[in-house]
């Protein structure tokens, strides 16, 4: 990756012509089955200039109450575009109920906001859904002429364990932001898809939000290499989670339920207070997890940078910390 990045062709991608860049959109936009794609610096930021190219002032986005969109994106489309969110309860794979949208989208009435979006996400906390549930929920969207965006951070994690191609899971989706980092590997950078007018309007927000990068191809040269060597290699992080997962259950004073490890995320819970200080222990050994107070279960990520020598050595560490 550091090899493509520095054989990277350059150019000013404000004014579009740098060719790395260019060649990223156009592998992405057919790897996704859209019509266009723009590279983004970020997640957020793909998924923010998704929702104000879709939704106006007063309008309204539906979504799970557990989605990035809503959660843990700083509120961006109501802060910066006065849109506001209705969402609605996720299921235990971070699925919609399609009657969950008949429910809220709001009728024709001057008391209400605009319900104008939905918007999914696939993964969720490392879960799956289907290309089934996932076409189901856009075609109950669609019924309402809402706009359906995917947030698909880790889209592959999702068709790699279930084995399908990315063209068919977002076959009745409108919209898709797809992270080039996380999984990936790639040091940054997101893309966002859909139909060409859709682009350009994001385009357009992408610079008012101060995303205008000049020679941008050193990153999107990452991404391409990302998308050529990392996505089937996913496998080996869903590998890699359930032998995690299988370690930690073994230690007393952790709890891991095997049976939600569905891609590269492991949730270990522990006692009252724990997660904290181990948060420091693991520290002073140069190992570094998210903890925070009052909060005992923890969030463990494997990837392309976490392989079994790491599992090993973090189990042994929680070993010696609990026992």
């Amino acid at each position: 990756m550091k090899a493509a990045i520095a054989a990277a062709k350059l150019g000013d991608d404000v004014y579009g012509d740098d060719p790395s860049v260019n060649a990223l959109q156009e592998k992405s936009a057919t790897l996704l089955g859209k019509d266009a794609a723009l590279f983004m610096s970020s997640g957020t930021q793909s998924n923010l200039c998704a929702m104000l190219a879709h939704c106006q002032r007063g309008e309204e986005i539906l979504c799970g109450d557990t989605y990035h969109v809503f959660c843990d994106e700083a509120g961006g489309a109501s802060v910066l575009g006065g849109v506001m969110f209705s969402p609605m309860p996720t299921n235990e794979n971070g699925g919609l109920n399609p009657d969950d949208i008949d429910k809220n989208v709001k009728p024709d009435d001057a008391h209400y906001a605009i319900s104008k979006m939905l918007s999914l996400e696939n993964t969720n906390k490392g879960n799956t859904q289907s290309v089934e549930e996932i076409t189901n929920l856009a075609n109950r969207a669609h019924k309402y002429n809402l706009m359906v965006h995917l947030d698909g951070a880790r889209l592959m994690n999702a068709t790699v364990k279930l084995g399908v191609n990315p063209k068919d899971m977002l076959a009745e989706i409108d919209s898709v932001s797809l992270c080039l980092s996380k999984g990936l590997g790639a040091p940054a950078g997101s893309i966002l898809a859909g139909p060409e007018k859709f682009i350009k309007r994001a385009h357009r927000i992408r610079k008012l939000l101060g995303g205008g990068m000049r020679q941008a191809g050193l990153l999107a040269a990452a991404g391409t290499y990302a998308l050529d060597n990392n996505i089937q290699r996913l496998a080996e992080d869903h590998k890699n989670a359930i032998k995690l997962a299988e370690g930690l259950s073994l230690i007393k004073g952790i709890n891991v339920n095997l049976e939600k490890v569905n891609t590269n995320m492991v949730y270990a819970s522990f006692e009252q207070g724990t997660a904290l200080k181990l948060r420091k222990h693991l520290a002073s050994k140069n190992i570094y997890i998210s903890a925070y107070l009052g909060d005992d279960t923890v969030r463990l990520v494997t990837h392309l940078d976490c392989r079994e020598p790491e599992i090993d050595l973090f189990i042994s560490e929680l070993k010696s910390f609990l026992n």
